[in-house]
């Protein structure tokens, strides 16, 4: 007799305002396998993962687990069942430390007061286990996105959760936390447990699927075998096309510099080492200057001091030979400054906005959307929505009066790079531009940054995504222990001289 599926979801169907986002979805994971869920941004996969989790209740279909009807009416249901998810935008609590997020709701008690050791030790040894090095006494508000990935899949780990889901889990990772992390997922499904996995990016479902369903706006396309398929075959189920994987671009004319950087020294917020120490580079019009490095060597908090979040401790930076070094953001922003930033949630959007105001947020106060006596004129933020929405292919269920949170995060990310690009920048500062975007996209959002450079901009790239690095990029500074160790010519260097470099394993003068 053939053994029940772990889980089946059968004809899931679910509606939003304007928008079906499952329509007549059927999916069947096995015992033990890892199973890929691909599909374009807005596509429905989260909101499919986010019906067996318990987040929302379907308007159709039935759930099954091991071949028995169940009901999933909230997460603390599906945890009961042994399901567990990792999701897209992490679910902590920013004052709380790693380990009272991991303990959230399955608290250790005795005798009325927490008992914390135990679950350290657990935690500890879980982590240690799985190569998940985490802190528990850090604060999540203070570590890397990378680090709270890591602290969700301690969360599941914890709760010894069979079924597990994991909502684009390599987004945030650098490539080695994604070898990683490939790794663990092949031995937890070893161990017996049942894994969902959404992901657009096709090398990984090559690398660590059994089988892979894929979902085309709302629509189940067709469920295929891994070893049996191609990319190509994959990414055209999934667009509907064929996709471009190389980045077309001639070579580089660099003029005039457009950022300098001189001597720059950012305190850190983790500890009393600084992040970024006496850095100095340039970036000129016409050239992708990329910063490379593994997550949590200051290439974050190098961002925040060009861009105006946090405070510069020492040194200098000029755009396009102003001294901005203690500008406020909104002048920097009027200067010619763009910024795709690394948290879309945090400082990318206003989630309770509408996707129009969202649109506007850097350009409300000035004349083609307001008026002499400081009201907005609605008609032309509107309209202007309406054009980048088009242009950028920015799906949302309620078009330009859609609420930001209620997007797909690869819309909420093209929403943002819409805004961003169309300011018209001098200098366009991109960190992880394509962060959770499927091929599609990032295929678009390469061309869009290519077409800036050739338009005399310059771009300053941020990316953990060695693929992107190497095709984008008119130059490549590295970053280690805040301080950049080498500057590479992508045409001439290796992705492995690249990784010695990030490593720390090799120096030389930038």
């Amino acid at each position: 007799m053939e053994q029940p599926y772990a889980i089946e979801m059968l004809h899931i169907t679910k509606r939003f305002p304007g928008i079906v986002a499952n329509d007549d979805i059927t999916l069947q994971l096995r015992k033990g396998e890892i199973h890929a869920l691909l599909g374009e941004n807005g596509a429905g996969k989260s909101t499919l993962m986010s019906v067996l989790f318990g987040l929302y209740r379907p308007e159709e279909g039935t759930i099954k687990k091991d071949g028995k009807e169940v009901q999933i009416r909230d997460p603390n249901d599906a945890n009961d069942l042994g399901i567990g998810m990792v999701h897209q935008h992490f679910k902590l609590v920013e004052c709380f430390t790693v380990l009272d997020n991991i303990i959230l709701g399955v608290e250790p008690c005795s005798h009325g007061f927490l008992q914390k050791a135990d679950a350290r030790k657990k935690v500890l040894d879980l982590s240690e286990k799985y190569g998940l090095k985490v802190d528990p006494d850090a604060l999540v508000e203070d570590i890397t996105v990378g680090m709270q990935q890591r602290t969700e899949i301690l969360k599941m780990l914890y709760r010894d959760n069979e079924i597990l889901i994991f909502d684009e889990p390599t987004a945030v990772l650098t490539p080695q936390e994604i070898e990683e992390l490939m790794q663990i997922m092949h031995n937890l499904a070893a161990e017996g447990k049942s894994i969902l996995f959404i992901s657009h990016k096709l090398n990984e479902i090559m690398e660590v699927a059994d089988r892979c369903t894929v979902l085309r706006k709302g629509k189940y396309v067709g469920t295929v075998d891994v070893k049996g398929t191609t990319k190509e075959e994959l990414s055209r189920m999934m667009v509907g096309r064929d996709v471009e994987f190389v980045v077309h671009k001639e070579p580089a004319a660099p003029k005039d510099v457009i950022l300098e950087v001189d001597d720059l020294t950012v305190a850190s917020k983790l500890h009393s080492n600084n992040a970024v120490r006496n850095v100095s580079f340039s970036v000129r019009a016409g050239e992708i200057v990329c910063i490379a490095g593994i997550d949590g060597n200051g290439q974050t908090e190098l961002v925040y001091g060009l861009t105006g979040l946090e405070p510069v401790k020492e040194g200098k930076v000029l755009l396009k030979g102003k001294d901005i070094t203690r500008a406020p953001i909104r002048e920097r922003s009027t200067s010619g400054m763009s910024h795709i930033p690394e948290d879309r949630h945090k400082h990318g959007l206003v989630l309770d906005y509408t996707l129009e105001d969202n649109m506007v947020l850097q350009r409300y106060f000035e004349p083609e959307f307001v008026t002499a006596a400081g009201f907005l004129k609605r008609k032309a933020i509107r309209e202007y929505a309406v054009r980048l929405i088009e242009q950028y292919d920015v799906r949302s269920g309620q078009g330009p009066v859609t609420i930001a949170r209620s997007m797909s995060g690869g819309n909420q990310q093209k929403a943002i790079v819409a805004r961003e690009i169309d300011k018209d920048p001098d200098l366009l500062i991109a960190v992880q531009p394509t962060r959770g975007l499927d091929v599609g996209a990032i295929e678009y959002i390469h061309r869009q940054i290519v077409a800036q450079r050739d338009a005399g901009k310059g771009v300053l790239l941020v990316s953990l995504e060695l693929d992107e690095v190497m095709s984008l990029s008119d130059r490549i500074l590295v970053m280690y222990e805040g301080e950049i160790v080498g500057e590479l010519d992508p045409k001439t260097t290796t992705v492995e001289e690249m990784g010695l470099y990030m490593a720390g394993a090799k120096r030389k003068e930038a």
